[in-house]
């Protein structure tokens, strides 16, 4: 290959296109603006792309155009569904389609479908920190869709956070992405719970920060413990029993009930843990909950 011709190609990585100017959308453009990328931007709704333009982004009139400049197009989009809205019929014949907005895995694989259809390559990203964690160590995104796609475009994704590549599967990545956010979620709605349980009883958040802390670090050798159990089917109580799991859990239903604190969440948990018991697992460890979660779902 001549070096006309390696010239051309190193140019053509160095270009993407963001589309999607919400916090997200914006700190990734930045991030590549930092990186010496040559940036295309596009919003549906106008004025949130002034400081990038100041910063030397290009803004482009409509979406044939904006996807028409790079050859990786980023989304950072809410769902799904606005990816189908935003992009309607637009050419998009040879472009990588990295979408990195959330969703649920077989919209991530109707989506690549989709895609492909219209001559696109596509990447499903589940990014794993906020807006702030872009382009910071530590950072990191999930990422499936074609390895030959991913090797390609790695460099310019590893821009944003340090890629997690999961396998071909373009559902994949929303998949590991959605199960982080179960653990997320619950937890951070734990720390509401707490919270208000703490005000009711006239301690503030910063009072009961510390201990938090150390809870939340302690569930790691929870998480590491039980893992190779669990997977291996060994719910033996030697560590702990459902039993006396299930009697904190009402310990800390009446708690909250007892502070005027509403019990809604804490009442589905206990309730989870009755069953348990009911079922006959009661000397068994509390893993065995995940059978009966299973068994709701099937």
């Amino acid at each position: 290959m001549n070096s006309s011709v390696n010239s051309t190609k190193n140019t053509e990585n160095t270009k993407v296109t963001v589309v999607g100017l919400g916090p997200m959308g914006r700190a990734m453009a930045a991030a590549y603006l930092d990186a010496g990328y040559e940036v295309t931007v596009w919003n549906r709704s106008a004025g949130k792309d002034a400081e990038l333009v100041a910063r030397g982004a290009r803004s482009v009139a409509d979406i044939a155009a904006a996807v028409a400049a790079s050859p990786l197009v980023v989304l950072s989009l809410i769902d799904v569904e606005a990816m189908y809205g935003t992009l309607g019929d637009t050419d998009l014949t040879g472009r990588v389609l990295a979408n990195l907005s959330s969703d649920l895995p077989d919209k991530a694989r109707a989506a690549a479908r989709w895609a492909e259809e219209r001559g696109a390559s596509y990447l499903t990203g589940g990014v794993n920190v906020p807006p702030t964690g872009i382009g910071q160590e530590g950072s990191s995104i999930f990422i499936s869709g074609p390895r030959a796609v991913y090797d390609e475009h790695r460099t310019a994704l590893d821009l944003l956070a340090a890629t997690d590549y999961r396998g071909a599967d373009p559902g994949y990545a929303q998949l590991y992405y959605q199960l982080n956010m179960i653990l997320f979620w619950t937890a951070y709605t734990g720390w509401y719970q707490a919270v208000a349980v703490a005000r009711a009883n006239g301690l503030t958040a910063s009072d009961i920060l510390p201990y938090a802390g150390y809870t939340a670090d302690t569930m790691r050798g929870f998480y590491t413990g039980s893992a190779a159990l669990v997977d291996a089917d060994d719910h033996r109580g030697e560590e702990e029993r459902l039993t006396m799991c299930a009697a904190s859990v009402e310990h800390i239903l009446h708690t909250a009930a007892d502070s005027g604190v509403d019990t809604t969440i804490l009442a589905a948990h206990a309730e989870l843990y009755r069953r348990g018991v009911d079922a006959g697992f009661g000397a068994e460890s509390s893993s065995r909950l995940i059978g009966l979660l299973a068994a709701e779902a099937a």
